[in-house]
């Protein structure tokens, strides 16, 4: 993409004016769950992609999925050609725990002021833009550190881009669920995941071969400088999020009179226990970033809580559980290495990015929890196509169509279940519950998925695809049991 386009997209932000509410949100109702009942035409559903922060969304989903490969596989193919051990890469791999704990300091970007950036730009903008701006920094560090010479640079650089862009999703998940209505949720998810897609193309295949276009001088199998100038330009290419980031407005935090009382109430009790001054004030911040989010969220659903976290836990258990056995299969199969990669790199992207995108359109044309059943239902039956697979055996026509149906039903899930996730947070605690949601959407599926590789020896391909199918039934009971609650509210 070129500067122009980009500036040209994203300049659009500018023309929307800041309308800041009453501070203590007296004018703000309690937040509640969002059916989106209210039904829109296609014109009017196509025209959600043209609001300005949707644009944007595109170039902030650039700037977050571009750091993740650039620590794990990319990273990894270059520590092989620089001769470090497999037992020493797989370890490194470690280094992506630190996207599944990132809920642990997700309440200090929701709270903690950022010292001159905070009141420059904005809360979100402020996390944003320091986030993006050490991502650009450690990338350069990896493009400067040859790691057959100096690993543990290499290796403290990694772990400084990781953190780093797991506080930017923190960021950017709160940005996102603030700037926009509840209708728009779907669009803004289909736009992100698409700039995410990008990204890790431009990371993944793109990265591999800026460094195999530059000319080695060395005639060596390793050329550090050939891995040099491909993370140099990877370190530039997070001035697409910076930029945006420079651009778009801050969104309007709308707290409700509840949840401000609920807080005041919280710092008279304290005081009452005999807290007073700076100690006071310590205790009373660790209540509302740590504590409250979680006593906010049980106090909004009582006992349905229960049945939300249910069904976040398990909505995309059939994709997780099959995805870790998908590329075994496939070399099983008799697939070659290129003609996985060519499809799902091509038709599977392509697809994955046309399915966010009529998502996003579908939230709005029928609603979020008919699209959240529709997704349910799609994920679980396009596990049989590899059924199906299993008995065609070699044949590329057919992968092709299995993994195009397969990531399409998977982008309309994908849009579908950000929107309702978002639903569920409440904008004063937006950052922390929903890396909380995210962190048990994936704990559930990860443990059963460990046991995939043991249930296919003893089973066989086609059961084990079935039985990754049934998996997809209670979703779709627990997605009808939230409908009926929300419908009830």
């Amino acid at each position: 993409m070129s500067a122009y386009c980009l500036i040209r997209a994203i300049r659009l932000f500018s023309l929307e004016r800041r309308i800041c509410p009453p501070c203590n949100g007296s004018n703000i109702k309690e937040p509640r769950l969002n059916t989106l009942q209210e039904k829109y035409n296609w014109r009017e559903a196509f025209k959600a992609y043209t609001h300005p922060r949707v644009i944007g969304m595109l170039f902030l989903g650039f700037s977050a999925g571009l750091p993740l490969l650039l620590v794990l596989g990319t990273l990894s193919f270059w520590l092989s050609e620089a001769g470090i051990a497999r037992a020493t890469i797989g370890h490194l791999s470690w280094v992506g725990l630190a996207y599944g704990v990132k809920f642990l300091w997700s309440p200090l970007v929701d709270r903690l002021h950022l010292p001159i950036l905070t009141a420059h730009f904005g809360r979100r903008r402020a996390w944003l833009l320091l986030s993006q701006v050490c991502i650009a920094a450690a990338l350069f560090g990896m493009a400067n550190t040859d790691p057959a010479l100096n690993l543990m640079h290499t290796v403290w650089c990694a772990l400084a881009v990781a953190f780093a862009s797991a506080t930017q999703d923190i960021a950017l998940d709160a940005y996102r669920i603030e700037a926009v209505e509840m209708e728009k949720q779907g669009a803004m998810a289909a736009t992100y995941q698409t700039g995410y897609r990008i990204a890790m193309i431009t990371a993944g295949a793109g990265a591999l071969w800026i460094a195999a276009s530059v000319t080695t001088t060395s005639g060596a199998h390793y050329d550090f400088h050939q891995w040099q100038v491909a993370y140099s330009v990877m370190a530039g290419l997070m001035c697409v999020g910076i930029l945006t980031t420079l651009i778009i407005r801050e969104p309007v935090q709308k707290i409700s009179r509840l949840t401000a009382e609920n807080e005041a109430h919280a710092r008279e009790k304290l005081a009452a226990f005999g807290f007073s001054g700076a100690l006071l004030d310590i205790t009373t911040w660790l209540y509302a970033a740590v504590l409250s989010p979680f006593i906010d969220f049980i106090r909004r659903f009582k006992w349905q809580a229960a049945l939300i976290l249910a069904l976040i836990a398990v909505y995309r258990i059939s994709d997780v559980v099959m995805g870790v056995m998908s590329n075994p299969f496939y070399q099983e199969m008799g697939f070659t290495k290129d003609e996985v990669a060519t499809v799902s790199k091509v038709y599977g992207v392509v697809m994955t990015i046309a399915g966010a995108g009529m998502g996003g359109l579908l939230v709005i044309r029928i609603g979020m929890m008919r699209t959240l059943m529709l997704g349910a239902v799609l994920s679980a039956a396009t596990n049989l196509l590899f059924v199906w697979l299993a008995g065609h055996g070699h044949d590329v026509g057919a992968l092709v169509f299995t993994i195009s149906a397969d990531n399409l039903a998977g982008g309309i899930a994908s849009s579908a279940f950000v929107a309702y996730l978002s639903s569920l947070t409440n904008q004063a605690y937006s950052a922390t519950q929903y890396a909380l949601f995210t962190s048990v959407m994936l704990l559930l599926p990860k443990f059963i998925a460990g046991f995939s590789g043991e249930f296919v020896d003893a089973y066989g391909w086609a059961n084990f695809f079935t039985a990754t199918a049934l998996l997809g039934a209670p979703v779709l009971l627990l997605v009808w049991l939230a409908t009926r609650m929300q419908k009830s509210q």
